[in-house]
């Protein structure tokens, strides 16, 4: 909890005045000359659809380049990139996964270019942005628990993990797959890490409505398909929210999932001037503020404000994420998963 404490206490610091402490910021890498010229971004990312198309119109409207936008779950971005690669095909320039081990795996690999710039330097607390510049947080979700209220009173709602485990739900539940989902891999090791393999085996005995990815079971529940979400990220129940949809968040007390999802260049990119332009176009204050305000999302720069009526992050009980944990039990949670949920 000691990095998420300290997010805490910088995101309570004025943004002028972490400015003024801040150490001279490396200077800018973008070329926007050169950018225009090459006039495309290829971007691999496992964000909902809606906002990576909503990324890509803004970008080409201040911009006018192209943005291609390649959406799939994080898994899927890992093994695509991983075959394009070994073939030596290079055709991604950006990429964005919820699943942050991936980048310590691209940078090992020497894939990732060093890209450092001025917002990162002074906006990102140390433990969201890699210290040799290949890698940032570029948004961040929790996957709490959700519920229908038009299917579920308030007063029989689940209120912590453990209720969850009740007769009541079985076959009502509806979860995202770690296999494929990289926000769900990283909840289902904090899960883990808190509660241990017997209360996953528990909870494979709910017969759960499986999908694959976090963002498809605020959909579910929106569509009233069932009544209780045990696995899917927060923004987009945000996002059925604002459409209408009767979905109620809940935050247990034991804590709550917490997932960084980092953007990064790739060091061969296609269009290296416009990958940089839109590198730093993701990181911009302007677009960490669209991503909490229109995408729901969280934001670890510092200065962003959250949408009134939100539960601010800083008052919610949140489990540690730890990239280089998740990384080392990625295949033991695929296989012990697909033996106890049969999936």
């Amino acid at each position: 909890m000691r990095s998420l404490l300290r997010l805490f206490r910088l995101l309570a610091v004025p943004a002028a005045a972490l400015l003024v402490a801040a150490a001279p910021a490396p200077s800018a890498v973008a070329d926007v000359a050169k950018a225009k010229a090459e006039g495309l971004v290829v971007f691999y990312t496992s964000v909902d659809v809606s906002i990576a198309e909503r990324l890509a119109r803004d970008f080409q409207s201040k911009y006018g380049i192209k943005v291609q936008v390649e959406r799939t779950g994080s898994e899927r971005v890992f093994q695509r990139l991983a075959q394009e690669y070994a073939s030596n095909i290079h055709v991604v320039d950006v990429v964005n996964t919820s699943d942050a081990a991936n980048f310590l795996v691209w940078k090992k690999n020497g894939w990732l270019a060093s890209v450092p710039l001025p917002d990162v330097e002074r906006y990102w607390p140390p433990e969201f942005r890699d210290k040799d510049h290949t890698f940032a947080t570029w948004r961040a979700t929790l996957s709490p628990i959700a519920y229908n209220a038009t299917l579920v009173k308030a007063s029989d709602a689940p209120k912590n993990w453990n209720d969850l485990l009740a007769p009541q739900w079985k076959g009502k539940l509806v979860k995202a797959h770690p296999a494929y989902s990289g926000s769900e891999m990283t909840a289902d090791y904090e899960l883990i890490h808190a509660f241990g393999w017997p209360y996953m085996q528990k909870l494979a005995g709910q017969s759960i409505m499986q999908v694959q990815s976090s963002t498809e079971p605020p959909k579910v529940l929106a569509r009233g398909e069932q009544p209780v979400m045990v696995g899917g990220n927060e923004y987009v129940v945000f996002e059925q929210q604002a459409q209408g949809s009767k979905l109620v968040l809940v935050y247990p007390p034991e804590g709550t999932p917490f997932e960084t999802s980092p953007a990064a260049v790739l060091a061969q990119a296609p269009h290296p001037n416009a990958a940089r332009l839109f590198y730093q176009y993701l990181m911009s204050a302007e677009t960490q503020q669209m991503l909490v305000d229109a995408g729901g999302l969280r934001s670890v720069r510092v200065g962003i404000k959250e949408p009134a009526g939100r539960v601010p992050i800083t008052r919610i009980r949140l489990f540690h994420d730890d990239p280089n944990a998740v990384l080392k039990m990625s295949d033991e949670i695929k296989t012990r998963y697909a033996q106890y949920f049969g999936t």
